[in-house]
């Protein structure tokens, strides 16, 4: 098969497409021959050497995409040569041909193409967690979404309008704000000075929740968040920072009681109820179950986010791309076969 690999750590000028071994099938497992493949911003952080990557040089990045089954490993059942199957953390997705354990493959709907699969498993799944178990939205809930204009923000204000919540999305520019309107935001703010104090203007006190993948906001996202509500953080892409010191427990005592009071969630994507995923069968049935849901709810109609095609062997070109607007914008490339 072929691969995009890298022997050390650096730019995108590491990468090189060539021939490597075949991946084996052991059981349990099946193998996809890939048609799309999805490209995330971590994938910058794994080549860089920020991650921690499965393997050894020559490293082969990517978690993320769909294909078809080429290969059946011992003790599978239910799925045959020829499926159409996604899947999303798994490794060496940058790949011709990825195996994968069938606890994390995922049937693709008919009316799902494997380009809208591989750009939104990850993402979606992402988001199915923050809005089910990291807090349970609730129809009349008020959400305050961070990073809103990228991709899982667009997809957190979608699943959030589908159970019935308002979202007030918060974005860098006129043009992520806009995106986020058209994902159905009723408010889509900048940050100015002040910020928190608006979103407590517009939400009767302050939102039910809020979501922060950008760290720098994490105290002013506090702020804006009512009495008993909470607070959930799931990444640092701007860093940790320094801003919003006045939310900090030691400032005024509405602050303090505030910090008191809320509800502070920090889960990984990998966390699911307690016996989903205590035996392969279980997290099957789970983790597919979960995938088809935002297939469904977010896969239909149109793309969640603007999207770039690469080749394979130039996803080298993809990686210069994204990598000058890291933490500034949605993700734009999807890389295809």
């Amino acid at each position: 098969m072929h691969a995009l690999v890298f022997d050390t750590f650096g730019g995108p000028e590491v990468l090189s497409y060539r021939e490597v071994a075949d991946p084996a099938v052991p059981p349990g497992h099946i193998q996809l021959a890939m048609r799309a493949i999805g490209l995330n911003f971590a994938d910058i952080y794994r080549r860089k050497g920020n991650y921690v990557l499965a393997g050894k040089a020559p490293f082969i990045a990517g978690y993320e995409g769909a294909g078809e089954v080429v290969a059946v490993g011992e003790d599978v059942e239910g799925v045959a040569i020829g499926d159409r199957i996604g899947f999303a953390d798994v490794p060496f997705a940058n790949a011709t041909r990825v195996t994968v354990p069938l606890e994390r493959a995922i049937p693709l709907p008919v009316d799902i193409d494997f380009e809208a699969a591989a750009a939104l498993l990850l993402q979606g799944l992402t988001a199915q967690y923050l809005v089910e178990d990291s807090y349970s939205i609730r129809a009349g809930d008020t959400v305050l979404v961070q990073a809103a204009g990228g991709g899982v923000g667009q997809l957190l204000i979608r699943l959030a309008i589908a159970r019935g919540a308002s979202v007030i999305a918060m974005a860098s520019t006129a043009e992520k704000q806009a995106l986020a309107t058209a994902a159905g935001s009723v408010h889509a703010l900048g940050y100015d000075e002040g910020w928190p104090d608006k979103v407590r203007a517009l939400s009767a006190g302050g939102v039910n929740v809020a979501y922060d993948s950008v760290g720098v906001t994490l105290l002013d996202s506090l702020a804006a968040v009512r009495s008993r509500g909470t607070l959930v953080t799931f990444g640092m892409a701007g860093g940790a920072g320094t801003a919003g010191r006045s939310a900090l427990p030691h400032g005024k005592l509405e602050n303090r009681r505030r910090w008191r009071s809320l509800g502070f969630s920090h889960r990984s994507a990998a966390t699911v109820e307690p016996g989903r995923a205590a035996v392969p069968g279980a997290a099957r049935g789970y983790y597919p179950a979960a995938a088809h849901r935002d297939l469904r709810a977010l896969g239909r109609g149109s793309r969640p986010c603007p999207a770039r095609r690469s080749p394979l062997l130039r996803q080298d070109r993809a990686f210069a791309r994204m990598t000058p607007v890291l933490f500034s914008r949605p993700r734009q490339a999807t890389g295809t076969l």
